[in-house]
């Protein structure tokens, strides 16, 4: 059997991390490293921990959970931020994923939703959940009318992100494109780099705003 994946669970509403936890390990193949109630604890222990997940909440005494995932992003570069909100209001979603977290969930969605959105940015893919996601997706294509797109992508890496953008990961890129693991790699980082942002999800959106693919659909 593959490792448990490793869950770092922030948020100041003790029953909801309790209940997290007890999502987590009654489904198997999580191994929650700790809990903590407040963003200065998270980014403490994600530096300690090196979780592959942390689970944020937005509202939290001393850091926001947004502020959290943008310094966890630099102490512990491996760990994906998942961000879990009760905030319906696109530019704090938005906000948040600038920041550096990898994906959101409102926090009515369901226990396999969440489950999903793990094991999703745990494999390097972006994740937009819910009704959320229409919204963030909205505010892309109105952001994106304002903005000029960059001419410094090869037709390739346009190829790339598009799938980046609908949510592939490097396997099924390198499948649909036939190219090889490796490659689809290198030619990410190359991606990151042109576009000045450090992962899938800021890479994706920076796509959508200046124009470089189209948003996803929505249906």
């Amino acid at each position: 059997m593959s490792d448990p994946i490793t869950i770092l669970i922030a948020d100041d509403h003790t029953m909801f991390r309790q209940g997290l936890r007890e999502i987590l390990e009654r489904k198997g193949g999580f191994h929650v490293v700790g809990e903590v109630s407040d963003g200065l604890a998270a980014v403490r222990m994600a530096e300690q921990t090196r979780p592959a997940v942390a689970l944020l909440d937005v509202s939290m005494p001393g850091l926001t959970g947004i502020e959290a995932a943008r310094q966890i992003a630099r102490v512990s570069p491996e760990t994906r931020s998942v961000i879990l909100t009760m905030h319906r209001d696109e530019r704090t979603v938005l906000e948040a994923l600038r920041a550096g977290a990898n994906a959101y969930l409102l926090k009515d969605a369901d226990a396999s939703e969440l489950i999903d959105a793990i094991r999703a940015v745990q494999r390097g893919t972006a994740t937009l959940a819910g009704s959320a996601a229409t919204r963030v997706l909205e505010l892309l294509r109105r952001d994106s009318a304002g903005e000029t797109p960059a001419d410094t992508l090869t037709p390739r890496e346009r190829d790339i992100l598009m799938l980046v953008a609908q949510g592939d990961d490097n396997r099924a890129i390198a499948l649909k494109l036939n190219l090889s693991e490796k490659t689809v790699g290198n030619r990410l980082s190359e991606i990151f780099q042109k576009l000045d942002v450090s992962n899938r999800t800021q890479a994706a959106i920076v796509a959508v705003q200046r124009g470089l693919v189209p948003p996803p659909s929505l249906d």
